[in-house]
């Protein structure tokens, strides 16, 4: 199937040439999620990508007691990606990505992915770019929640 018009709805990828999207998209599989399935789950292998293009996913993430909380929600409008981690480093995912209403998510593999990069190198750089705001982004969020906790934790010490 030919994805190229909902990769050139990305930010980043709006400007890569036809033919590397074209490329891209030959790569891609699609994957349809229904309401409250899992697209990865948290602790399991995985070498691929997602990009959401339809539908609404929590992301979800177990306590050291297995309680699960939702950490952020992202929709197909924010262009949002992601089990780019397990992509890049081909280790256990660190989060469930739960489909919070019907999902369509376009995947690629770390094979595929590296493919895609040798033989567009310029896109490839594009695409590394996404991924590594992409990953600043939760580093961010994740700091900013760190910080939150440890303040909570400080004013509940201090009023004991």
């Amino acid at each position: 199937m030919d994805y190229v018009a909902s990769l050139r709805k990305i930010p980043l990828l709006s400007k890569v040439e036809n033919e590397d999207l074209k490329f891209l998209s030959s790569m891609l599989k699609e994957k349809r999620t229904k309401k409250g399935e899992n697209v990865i789950t948290e602790g399991d292998s995985g070498d691929e990508m997602y990009v959401l293009i339809e539908g609404t996913v929590d992301i979800v993430k177990k306590t050291i007691y297995g309680d699960e909380f939702v950490v952020a929600t992202l929709d197909a409008g924010s262009n949002c990606v992601f089990g780019e981690m397990a992509m890049i480093d081909s280790d256990k995912r660190s989060a469930t990505v739960k489909a919070k209403e019907d999902c369509v998510s376009l995947s690629i593999n770390r094979k595929d992915f590296d493919r895609f990069c040798n033989e567009r190198p310029k896109s490839g750089v594009v695409l590394l770019r996404l991924i590594g705001i992409n990953l600043a982004r939760n580093v961010r969020a994740g700091n900013d929640n760190l910080r939150m906790v440890y303040q909570a934790l400080i004013e509940e010490i201090e009023t004991k």
